[in-house]
């Protein structure tokens, strides 16, 4: 294949890329409306609900994550721990080695004792998650993307972490519909590696319909 060849196929390519951005992103927008309407009565029933258990604090909770381009952005959610989690969190690392065994391989455990009651109940149904279509319609996350990644996690994602970080962050993604919880910290950075070099408008509609799969206890893709 000849230089203008190379040259005309790259030009294809990158302006497949140009159309999916820009598609996507419009997609973004509507879906982020959505679901911040459905935020608002949302946000009264689970502030009900803590109140009924003894607890006033803010149901929100915002975090520093890393986004595209690794670029540090402030992420929403319902809050489904204590408030003291990180203080908690630092102890149980350095007192329960059980605890501490599972969150390095993970970056999480599964019967995590800083979680509320309704913490646990918003967890199950992705509740929690739906803060983040404000995110989604600012522009710092997608409906469909990679994990928005803590900023301590960056080192233990070393070569994977250009790949990942080369999208935006989403509410949900491929990880989030292959594997989930029945794969470790390692391979979801493989998963999420893998789509980063792969999304397409056809592997984002799959993720689409897998993701209400999964929340309904199915399996994903």
């Amino acid at each position: 294949m000849n230089s203008g060849a190379v040259m005309e196929v790259e030009s294809v390519k990158e302006n497949d890329k140009i159309l999916y951005n820009v598609v996507k992103r419009f997609f973004d927008i509507i879906f982020g409306v959505i679901g911040i309407i459905f935020l608002i009565p949302l946000t009264i029933i689970i502030k009900i609900a803590y109140m009924l258990t003894g607890d006033f604090d803010s149901i929100f909770y915002s975090q520093d994550r890393i986004g595209k381009d690794g670029k540090l952005f402030r992420l929403y959610k319902f809050r489904s721990m204590y408030t003291d989690a990180d203080k908690k969190l630092e102890e149980l690392l350095k007192n329960d080695k059980e605890f501490a065994k599972e969150y390095k391989v993970n970056k999480k455990v599964r019967n995590d004792p800083r979680i509320t009651k309704v913490g646990k109940v918003i967890r199950k149904c992705s509740i929690d998650e739906i803060p983040q279509f404000i995110n989604v319609f600012i522009g710092n996350m997608s409906l469909i993307g990679n994990r928005p990644y803590l900023p301590r996690e960056k080192q233990d994602m070393g070569d994977y972490f250009d790949d990942i970080v080369s999208t935006k962050p989403g509410i949900t993604g491929y990880w989030q519909v292959i594997g989930h919880n029945d794969v470790d910290f390692n391979e979801r950075l493989k998963l999420e590696q893998k789509y980063s070099k792969i999304r397409s408008f056809r592997l984002d509609t799959r993720i689409f319909f897998a993701t209400f799969r999964v929340i309904l206890g199915k399996k994903g893709i």
